[in-house]
């Protein structure tokens, strides 16, 4: 089991913000600088008009008011990026449905849900490996609803499969022809998270999910 880039997350989300803030902050300072100067410089008999000076000082306190802002937001986004991260990490370990077309043949077994939108009679589920050749292929007929497919890891030729990562594709069709949308959904063990982005990355198998695209979770 690996977590991946741990340490780079908080930089990679918080460097906009951190480049955001300098360039306010620099402009604050100058902005200061030009303000004691004025001050310093003015002439005692046409001292600095009123309402000018007092503009100013507004513009002040309205430029360090949106430098604390942003410190409290970079303080919020870190805060949730360490919710995030400490959630995606208890993931591991435990068996995860996520949104998506491939699955994991590990032990002769491998598994994936589908959603048919309506009954379908002509159905064609195809299994294919990474490199996208055909691997099994299996004439079927849906009903409408959510299923599971259950694939012992045997090919159409009669043959074991390797174990590693395959996909299923599923060309459906009701009785007048029609075609029927079908999604799918896998099923696997979460072997480790990367967080080299800004949404934690399950790694399952061979493949990688979003940690928004989980639909369930369960004991393996």
């Amino acid at each position: 089991m690996a977590i991946d880039a741990l340490s780079s997350a908080s930089g990679y989300a918080s460097s906009d913000l951190d480049q955001s803030r300098k360039s306010i902050a620099d402009n604050f300072d100058a902005f200061l600088s030009i303000l004691v100067t004025q001050l310093k410089n003015q002439n005692p008999l046409e001292p600095l008009d009123t309402n000018e000076f007092t503009s100013q000082l507004v513009q002040f306190t309205s430029v360090e008011q949106q430098l604390k802002t942003n410190e409290y937001l970079q303080a919020l986004i870190l805060a949730n990026q360490a919710s995030s991260q400490t959630q995606a990490t208890s993931f591991i370990g435990k068996q995860v449905t996520v949104q998506g077309a491939t699955s994991e043949l590990r032990g002769g077994f491998a598994q994936w849900h589908y959603t048919a939108g309506s009954d379908a009679p002509d159905a064609t589920i195809t299994i294919r490996n990474l490199n996208g050749s055909v691997v099994l292929t299996d004439e079927v007929s849906l009903s409408a609803g959510d299923h599971t497919f259950n694939w012992n890891g045997i090919g159409s030729d009669g043959s074991a499969a390797p174990e590693g990562t395959y996909s299923i594709t599923i060309a459906a069709y009701d009785g007048d022809g029609n075609y029927v949308p079908v999604s799918t959904q896998t099923t696997g063990i979460v072997d480790g998270v990367d967080f080299g982005e800004a949404e934690p990355i399950l790694i399952v198998g061979g493949s990688r999910f979003r940690l928004s695209s989980i639909t369930s979770v369960s004991a393996p």
